[in-house]
């Protein structure tokens, strides 16, 4: 069982959360777009059960883990009344631990990772929603399908009858200025429109706590924020 969250930790998480909606609610009015559209994921990463269930109960019905074993060691914690989505990486040797644990798997960026997802699925009698990761920048970094091998990898993945492809998952590099921001979400906009035309999807996983509202007015379906939720994160001590 969690913690019993502070009452000052908790309403400081109440206040960013509402403040969070608001702004998504004003993005969406600035892009003539029905605020419904767009889900707010609190990111969980080194958050203690106790503050994610304050963000739940402020209204926050989506959370976000980037860690096998740290989801593992804390979602009975978790209030049921949130779903949880994996984001963070998934390495082959673990995707049976997350394949049916997790309402959707955003991190999806090889034929390979595809094809293990899948076998897990099947073993489990299910059919498992995923998000096909993009690297829109190629960054070295970072994870992720460059755009122009993603066609193939979609037309591929569709294959596997296991899987569900509900749409695209980015993280862009970090802007220094707002053109960039809006030139780069652009660029994902339209790659989302092209592979709308190669199989349905409705989900742009896009925007973190810097960007969000730009990543809206580009058509964002869902906002992955973390510290404008909990605040800065705290790392446990190396051993």
């Amino acid at each position: 069982m969690a913690a019993e969250c502070p009452i000052s930790i908790r309403q400081e998480i109440v206040g960013r959360c509402n403040e969070a909606l608001q702004n998504i609610r004003q993005a969406c009015i600035h892009a003539d777009r029905d605020p419904a559209e767009v889900t707010l994921m609190a990111v969980t990463k080194t958050v203690p059960p106790e503050q994610v269930n304050a963000a739940v109960a402020a209204g926050i019905r989506v959370l976000g883990e980037n860690r096998v074993q740290e989801y593992l060691s804390k979602k009975e914690d978790y209030d049921p009344d949130a779903e949880v989505q994996f984001i963070g990486h998934l390495q082959t040797n673990k995707v049976k631990q997350i394949v049916g644990n997790v309402t959707l798997i955003h991190s999806v960026d090889s034929l390979h990772l595809a094809q293990e997802i899948s076998k897990q699925a099947r073993i489990k009698q299910l059919v498992q929603p995923i998000l096909l990761e993009v690297n829109i920048a190629g960054e070295a970094s970072k994870s992720g399908v460059s755009p122009n091998a993603l066609p193939d990898l979609l037309r591929d993945v569709l294959q596997l009858q296991e899987l569900k492809i509900c749409g695209l998952m980015v993280i862009p590099p970090p802007f220094t200025d707002p053109c960039t921001a809006d030139r780069i979400f652009g660029e994902v906009n339209a790659l989302y429109r092209k592979m709308q035309a190669i199989a349905p999807m409705d989900t742009l996983s896009m925007g973190m706590s810097g960007d969000y509202t730009a990543a809206i007015r580009h058509g964002s379906t869902m906002v992955r924020l973390g510290s404008a939720l909990f605040g800065k994160r705290v790392y446990p001590p190396k051993p």
